[in-house]
């Protein structure tokens, strides 16, 4: 039997598993969806037991005895946070980035005067999407939780804990908390003393190729596994995105846009800008992630076919194929739901502008394309800015990437030649890859470059990037001027 490795990513919405051969080929993959729960303005949370069950019903779908399964590894999305018990179960359901009830803590911190520090050492801003500050708002909102909590956990630790018994997090997901200290990779005194909590109620942070502890088996029997498969603690989705993209060295940058979106680069040394308007976060020995997320992706176009009831996603796009490029075209800034990078600005509102007779719903469609680029491409000009130097490569991944239209303007807007994998499953794939870096299959992140089966790249046009440039540098005086009208 062929040796296979298993990628397990627990979304935002869903758990995927993906198994790959060792040259990067997904011969099978699953995924199970979970809700979010809104139960007050700014919350955003989820069931952990039914992320889960997600979880363990998408790896049992996998047809693994055809294959000799070999190693599996975690990927994860950052930011949630979920308090427990001594026995590790749920005490609190997961809060995830997108909750925003900690509005009023993070705009004291801001105020505090200590952002600045806090960023220098964390490498996260301050930012409602962080832990950091949904701990300050539990302190002050849910004392008696926050007390009775014997430890302050992530989806991707939750599982790690009830699985294999594994008090553990990797180096990635401890720095989205915005409390791990990413140049002496260890949780920062000053924010614990802060939130008043001890280091034995946070997770020891490992590497991504940590090896876990044997799956229990009533787990390995629902998750219908084989014994003998090796587990590493793997990293989060975003910086796995990078590894299983093949964007690992300086210049290379890799474009994720799925419900939200994000822009990254690995470096030798932590990479950090004096407006704190990216992130950088730990990874491995020598290797740091960093980029900037956007909180309006895919969710833009969705929440346009919402709105235009009558017409299919497919239609929307074939008609928004035959807009040109125009810089006279109507113009999108994102924000639906605030936004983080650049602007870190929550209460940040979308709108379209230059608005004409002539414009037609297709023409709608498009400047939403568009404005989610635009929105990314803000990200990557500060990123340049404090990244090391080297030959420039795009490459793209998540499900905006099932998109030919998305992918070209995503192209001529960079005016940048775009690479993009066979397989959509880049988080999964890097963490697959970690597993088999444990299991000693291979030995470098390096490798996995020539194990990414990879598509024709999408090749710009100048004509519309000249455009483009036009267009772009009026897209960025939209946002500070509509501020002074809000003002």
């Amino acid at each position: 039997m062929e040796a296979c490795s298993i990628g397990l990513d627990i979304g935002t919405t869903s758990a995927k598993a993906v198994l790959f051969t060792h040259t990067g080929e997904c011969v099978d993959e699953a995924e199970e969806g979970y809700d979010l729960i809104h139960s007050f303005r700014g919350c955003s949370e989820q069931d952990p037991y039914e992320i889960e069950k997600a979880a363990l019903k998408a790896l049992s779908r996998l047809d693994t005895k055809k294959y000799h399964v070999v190693s599996a590894g975690f990927s994860a999305a950052m930011h949630t946070l979920i308090c427990i018990d001594e026995e590790g179960e749920a005490l609190s359901n997961s809060i995830s980035w997108a909750d925003t009830r900690s509005t009023l803590e993070t705009e004291e911190l801001l105020n505090s005067g200590q952002a600045g520090a806090i960023y220098q050492r964390t490498g996260t801003p301050v930012h409602t999407m962080s832990p950091l500050t949904k701990l300050f708002w539990l302190k002050k909102n849910e004392p008696k939780l926050y007390e009775e909590s014997a430890a302050f956990v992530s989806v991707k630790e939750f599982l790690l804990r009830r699985w294999f018994g594994a008090e553990v997090v990797d180096y990635s997901i401890a720095s989205a908390t915005g409390m791990f200290n990413i140049h002496t990779k260890t949780w920062d005194a000053e924010l614990l003393e802060m939130l008043e909590i001890g280091e034995g109620r946070l997770s020891k942070a490992v590497a991504p190729t940590y090896i876990l502890p044997e799956l229990g088996p009533d787990i390995r029997v629902k998750a219908g596994l084989p014994e003998g498969v090796v587990f590493a603690a793997g990293g989060s989705d975003g910086a796995l995105a990078n590894i299983g993209i093949g964007a690992l060295q300086p210049g290379e940058t890799a474009l994720t846009i799925g419900t939200s979106g994000a822009v990254r680069q690995i470096t030798s040394r932590p990479a950090l800008g004096d407006n704190q308007q990216t992130f950088c976060y730990a990874f491995d020995e020598g290797m740091w992630v960093v980029g900037g997320p956007t909180n309006n992706g895919g969710i833009a176009l969705q929440w346009l076919q919402k709105a235009m009831k009558e017409k299919d996603l497919e239609t929307l796009l074939q008609e928004a194929a035959d807009v040109p490029v125009d810089v006279h075209n109507p113009i999108f800034l994102p924000y639906l739901q605030g936004e983080r990078a650049p602007i870190w600005d929550p209460g940040a509102k979308g709108s379209f502008v230059q608005l004409s007779i002539e414009h037609e719903q297709k023409h709608f469609t498009r400047a939403v394309l568009e404005g989610v680029i635009f929105s990314v491409c803000e990200v990557f000009e500060h990123l340049e800015t404090i990244v090391e130097d080297g030959e420039k490569a795009l490459y793209a991944s998540g499900g905006f990437s099932r998109s030919p239209l998305w992918l070209q303007i995503t192209a001529d807007i960079f005016g940048s030649e775009l690479s993009l994998p066979v397989s959509y499953q880049s988080s999964a794939w890097g963490a697959a890859w970690c597993s088999m870096m444990a299991a000693g299959i291979t030995s470098s992140y390096e490798d996995i470059t020539s194990s990414i089966p990879m598509k024709e790249k999408i090749v710009f046009d100048t004509e519309a990037y000249q455009t483009y440039r036009e267009i772009f540098s009026r897209y960025k005086k939209i946002y500070e001027a509509l501020k002074t009208i809000e003002a």
